[in-house]
């Protein structure tokens, strides 16, 4: 799994950094302007749909009732799972598709309850494309979902690269002209692409087993039970950021795009390492689950938590320090200026607070999904709409942090979540191997701050001197990074943690081919 979870963090990697990209190249086109405020927002009802049944339906429901007849050898009911599945899923796709194309007018303050004229016709525009690109964005994450229970997890992560590409190409070259429509073009052809390259190894997959449509076959049957807490789970953590926009919109010109400005550079540390660990896990837990195997599903989710937090909390720590150089680097070009830097950097500074605790979340789903119990993912997302938006409004109203206490109130709530999972799976499987999760915690923090420390030194001493260099901005948080990784790793080897060899093992150690698991015809997907 180390293996795997490496090649997969790569690929996410690229993807990330395709998607930093994306955003510099809206950044340099754009700026932050009410225009990529709309943009960002319109996005909000259609991934909605995205989460009711993909999101929510494949982690928590179709992959570990799937994985479980995989587990039991016996694929060929599976399939008859999956057939019925997915055709549920896209005729319930095509309908809310549908609706909301005709409805948009009427969702559109849903979304940004302060815009008129002509701000709300250009984001009813923009919604009404939105929707068929999510419809292809939802059929490519079902794709994905077959590929991971196959444990077949590199090739389906050259969709998001896809993605990525044409959104960047099409801010370019229709942009300009078309201003933010020609971006939402691009995004309609960007998930098109995802879903076509997902489409191959499925249908080769499920060649010559009978795909009959059983809507009363136990294991649909099983999926619809799991999904439904989980979908309402998702819903919530979705209406919690539709809120969180949503008030975003009514603050000063700018705010939603500095805010998503800043969850793409928090999303690079968090998406390549707690979503790539997450991404592989999930198929193993839930064969161990299905098997029964507590012991081993207990060590699996301490091991992944324990590496999630050695590398999440010296990264949070990392971008809390430089928070404005990288800002600058990564994004203040063209329109987006010093000013743009400052909005979006208080953001990040508020993020940061909660990042490790988000990761954490990432790995702890992934246990929840495993074992079919996706209720308490329930209880757990409701009480946090309930006190994000109570700490949102909060900070919006007594305080001067703006939009950054929008991201502060994400933050405290997503550490609360954390928390919040950790004590219900510690009464619903005995021991979560506390302790060592504990020491873990506390080991990775202390380097931290001695890390923390030496980078803030070396980003202002050497400051003035980069300036004067060509790319001096690139030089100086480079030399930043390393000088970070350098004593964060002396320091963790100095307090003796066990997740430095891991993480090393799992960033080097590359698959021999003999090693490739399933034989040729895995090998022999999409990824050649």
């Amino acid at each position: 799994m180390a293996r795997d979870a490496g090649m997969v963090m790569l690929l996410i990697l690229a993807s990330r950094l395709l998607g930093y990209v994306r955003e510099r190249a809206i950044a340099d086109v754009f700026g932050l302007s009410i225009e990529t405020d709309i943009f960002r927002l319109a996005f909000n009802i259609p991934d909605l749909m995205y989460f009711l049944l993909i999101a929510g339906g494949l982690n928590a429901a179709f992959i570990p009732v799937f994985t479980g007849y995989l587990a039991r050898g016996e694929e060929d009911e599976g399939w008859r799972v999956a057939a019925t599945f997915f055709s549920v899923v896209v005729a319930l796709l095509a309908l809310m598709v549908v609706l909301g194309v005709l409805f948009a007018p009427q969702l559109s303050p849903l979304v940004a309850y302060s815009y008129r004229g002509e701000e709300r016709a250009l984001l009813v525009r923009l919604m009404r494309l939105m929707f068929p690109a999510v419809f292809f964005t939802a059929l490519a994450g079902a794709g994905m979902g077959i590929h991971r229970s196959y444990k077949n997890f590199v090739p389906p992560m050259w969709g998001p690269i896809l993605y990525n590409a044409a959104i960047i190409a099409s801010t370019y070259l229709l942009g300009r002209r078309l201003g933010v429509v020609g971006m939402a073009y691009g995004t309609v052809a960007g998930a098109f692409a995802n879903f076509s390259l997902q489409l191959p190894f499925v249908l080769r997959k499920s060649r010559g087993r009978s795909l009959a449509i059983d809507l009363f076959h136990p294991g649909f049957r099983q999926v619809l039970r799991l999904m439904g807490p989980a979908v309402v789970s998702l819903s919530i953590y979705q209406v919690n950021f539709i809120i969180s926009s949503n008030l975003a919109s009514g603050l000063a010109e700018g705010s939603p795009t500095a805010l998503r400005v800043a969850q793409t550079i928090v999303q690079l540390p968090l998406g390549v390492f707690a979503m790539g660990i997450g991404m592989v896990i999930l198929p193993s837990l839930s064969g161990l689950a299905a098997r029964g195997e507590r012991a081993a599903l207990r060590e699996m989710f301490s091991q992944g938590i324990r590496t999630v937090f050695f590398i999440m909390i010296p990264s949070a720590v990392g971008l809390a320090v430089l928070r404005t150089p990288v800002v600058r680097l990564l994004f203040e070009t063209g329109a987006f200026d010093a000013a743009d830097t400052r909005m979006a950097a208080h953001a990040l500074l508020y993020f940061t607070v909660g990042v490790w605790a988000q990761a954490g979340v990432q790995v702890l789903t992934q246990v929840y999904y495993a074992m079919q119990e996706t209720r308490t993912l329930v209880r757990v997302s409701a009480t946090a709409l309930v006190l994000n938006t109570l700490l949102s409004l909060f900070f919006i109203r007594f305080t001067p942090l703006g939009h950054g206490g929008l991201a502060l109130a994400s933050s405290i709530t997503v550490i609360v979540n954390l928390f919040s999972y950790l004590l219900i799976l510690r009464k619903k499987i005995g021991r979560i191997d506390g302790t060592r999760i504990a020491r873990s915690l506390l080991v990775a923090a202390l380097a931290s701050l001695v890390m923390g420390a030496a980078v803030h030194w070396t980003a202002g001493a050497t400051a003035a001197w980069f300036q004067t260099l060509p790319a001096g901005d690139l030089w100086h948080v480079l030399l930043c990074i390393a000088t970070g990784v350098a004593v964060y790793g002396l320091a963790a080897w100095m307090l003796r943690a066990p997740e430095l060899r891991l993480v090393l093992e799992t960033l080097s150690r590359r698959r021999r081919p003999s090693q490739r698991r399933g034989g040729g015809e895995e090998g022999a997907g999409l990824g050649g």
